[in-house]
């Protein structure tokens, strides 16, 4: 498993949290959608299927929950 730093996955918890129509409800959506700007540069469209750095959004996943 690869182990990011603590400041990228710092800065994507904030980037999480600054989204529009942030939810607590849908934490995975969103860190989802945090990973795949980081990977890709740009948010995901409607129905995007570019693939996502799943190690990544699992340590993101748990940083929030555990920040929660």
């Amino acid at each position: 498993m690869a182990d990011y730093s603590e400041s990228l996955i710092k800065s994507l918890l904030k980037k999480v949290k600054d989204y529009p129509r942030f939810s607590k409800e849908e934490i995975e959506k969103f860190c989802w959608m945090a990973v795949h700007e980081h990977k890709h540069g740009v948010l995901p469209s409607e129905y995007d299927i570019r693939e996502i750095d799943e190690e990544l959004y699992l340590q993101l996943l748990e940083a929030f929950k555990s920040n929660i």
